[in-house]
């Protein structure tokens, strides 16, 4: 691996002789063009709210030190455009968010979303977020999880490529602090019964499918979704108070 490189970007991972290495990921990277008002927002708000990639690769990088305060820290995996990002920021201004989004244009939207909304709280940044929680955050440091609408990797040929697996459930789950909260919900119901069965096979964590969150917004994508007939499902896991984070 070239030197400075490491897998929390692995995209950039390269195989001893130096040829990119391709991994299974659980998200593809689309295009990067803006439009005039992610442009705008993203020349506006980029330097303060978004975490540069290549800083993770730095000795000592650690994600508090982005936030300008000690708080409680929630991670969101997959922000998307921002609209539940946004609304839970502006919402619980007591709390750092992290979310994870590897799509700038949607990262883009996201900064002028938490500008409106005034939610000054957040900060994102677009690596790996499965290595990126397993390596640069301590167990017992999450208040709580969001990942809502993760790609479903629908085919059966790319359920690998799903987030919520046996390997990584159980990384986060011990990174939550006791009765930390994991907050999923899905359109699809195949992936659904997955979840079910991931996180109730996980030691560390108790829950099931729940009542929609009152608190989360129904956004344009989650809308597209009931509109072409599936349902949402919402579930809650929470770190037992009886479990041991050792690995």
């Amino acid at each position: 691996m070239s030197e400075g490189v490491t897998p929390a970007r692995p995209h950039h991972k390269l195989t001893e002789d130096g040829r990119r290495l391709r991994e299974v990921l659980s998200y593809s990277r689309r295009g990067a063009r803006f439009t005039p008002r992610q442009a705008e927002a993203w020349h506006a708000h980029q330097a303060a709210w978004v975490i540069p990639d290549e800083a993770v690769d730095r000795h000592g990088f650690t994600f508090s030190s982005w936030f300008d305060r000690e708080a409680p820290l929630v991670v969101e995996i997959g922000s998307g455009v921002g609209d539940a990002t946004a609304a839970l920021a502006a919402a619980r201004p007591d709390v750092n968010v992290l979310a994870f989004e590897v799509w700038r244009p949607g990262v883009a939207d996201t900064l002028w979303k938490l500008a409106e909304a005034g939610a000054e709280n957040v900060r994102l940044i677009g690596v790996d977020a499965q290595w990126a929680i397993e390596h640069l955050v301590e167990p017992e440091q999450l208040a709580e999880v969001w990942t809502f609408f993760p790609d479903p990797w629908h085919k059966k040929k790319h359920h690998k490529r799903r987030l919520v697996g046996p390997a990584f459930s159980h990384v986060l789950a011990q990174r939550l602090v006791e009765g930390g909260l994991w907050r999923l919900a899905t359109d699809w119901a195949d992936y659904a019964e997955q979840m079910v069965e991931v996180l109730d096979a996980e030691p560390l964590l108790t829950g099931g499918v729940v009542d929609r969150w009152d608190a989360r917004p129904v956004t344009r994508f989650e809308r597209k979704g009931t509109e072409a007939g599936r349902s949402i499902t919402d579930l809650t896991y929470r770190r037992s108070s009886a479990s041991s984070s050792s690995t």
